[in-house]
């Protein structure tokens, strides 16, 4: 039996690829310890989190964006909590850390180097995280999507999306993705858009995360739009899997969830994030895949201009971008090299 500890979160990306790290493990009758923040998303992800050995939340924080002074405080703070896991790391006498980013990372992380504990990273991000960069050169493996010499490219992600997979070629329904929390800029982009699209016949799906559901779906009636209108559903592959094209974020679990289902997009990447979203809808953009531009260029005409575009080729090479089972692919690759 082996044993881990998976370390890393803040945000539902770093999580989401925890949580899918973690499942396989334990699937596979071995240890896993999950180590993060009492800052951020963790707790709200992991403290009711089934299958761990263990849950620790440190009190750590980020250090970019502080200024020098608190910078300088913060990152001591990081190498004290790092000190202070001594004991949980002789306690379990870890085979591996597996990092997944995010300031949340920094104290195993650091603690797995001292130690000459094999560190593993997974980068969700097209940009490389600040202190992944910093760990890149300490890491016995180094995962991502998006960089070629990756042992493993797939992108850890619910099944569902390969299992209801298609070809897209013409668009007649579209899927407005708001996320959980609700992206205000889209759902005002979808009202004012809804019109045009009524006009064209073609169908709208829209997410519109919980807060704002009310005030959108007042919005519809009063243009007289009538749309598919959901605040968030934890059955969303489903309404992903009928949609021929999304508008949206592009957080890298919703670029690759898309992606595996086929479903070419025009992203409209979140500007505070610390550019990362625009990093990962450029690598789609790039390869002609897809559409990105910056919230604060973005117009109907630029949606309005693919609307008529047959997306075949697109919906094609976006399937073969990526493959199922990516969490054990990566847990395999691990275990081969340890």
């Amino acid at each position: 039996m082996k044993r881990y500890a998976i370390t890393g979160g803040g945000t539902g990306g770093h999580l989401t690829i925890a949580r899918a790290l973690k499942k396989e493990i334990v699937a596979r009758g071995d240890e896993v310890v999950f180590i993060g923040s009492v800052n951020g998303q963790d707790p709200f992800w992991f403290k009711n989190e089934e299958g761990c050995k263990e849950k620790i939340f440190l009190n750590s924080s980020g250090v970019t964006g502080k200024g020098n002074l608190k910078g300088l405080k913060s990152m001591a703070n990081l190498v004290k909590l790092a000190i202070d896991l001594n004991p949980l790391f002789n306690k379990y006498n870890f085979d591996a850390i597996i990092s997944v980013g995010g300031y949340s990372s920094a104290p195993a992380s650091i603690l797995a180097v001292l130690r000459r504990i094999p560190l593993f990273v997974h980068e969700q991000n097209a940009e490389i995280g600040k202190f992944n960069k910093l760990l890149k050169p300490f890491a016995k493996e180094f995962f991502s999507s998006y960089l070629a010499e990756s042992p493993v490219k797939d992108y850890p992600i619910a099944d569902i999306f390969f299992k209801e997979r298609r070809i897209r070629k013409n668009i007649s329904k579209v899927i407005f993705l708001g996320g959980s929390q609700g992206a205000r800029f889209i759902n005002d982009f979808a009202i004012k858009v809804a019109p045009h699209l009524k006009a064209l016949q073609i169908d709208i799906i829209h997410q519109t995360g919980q807060a704002d559901y009310e005030r959108i779906r007042n919005a519809y009636r009063e243009i007289g739009v009538e749309v598919e209108l959901i605040d968030f559903h934890p059955e969303l592959s489903r309404f992903i899997s009928i949609a021929d094209l999304a508008i949206g974020r592009s957080g890298a679990s919703t670029l690759w969830e898309l992606s595996a289902n086929g479903l070419p997009a025009f992203f409209i990447p979140y500007p505070l994030a610390n550019n990362h979203q625009w990093h990962n809808a450029k690598f789609i953009s790039d390869l002609n895949l897809g559409w990105v531009y910056p919230q604060s260029e973005v117009q109907p005409d630029n949606l309005y201009a693919i609307l008529g575009e047959n997306l075949e080729s697109k919906s094609r090479e976006l399937i073969q971008m990526i493959s199922p089972n990516g969490a054990k692919k990566i847990i395999d690759h691990i275990e081969r090299n340890l």
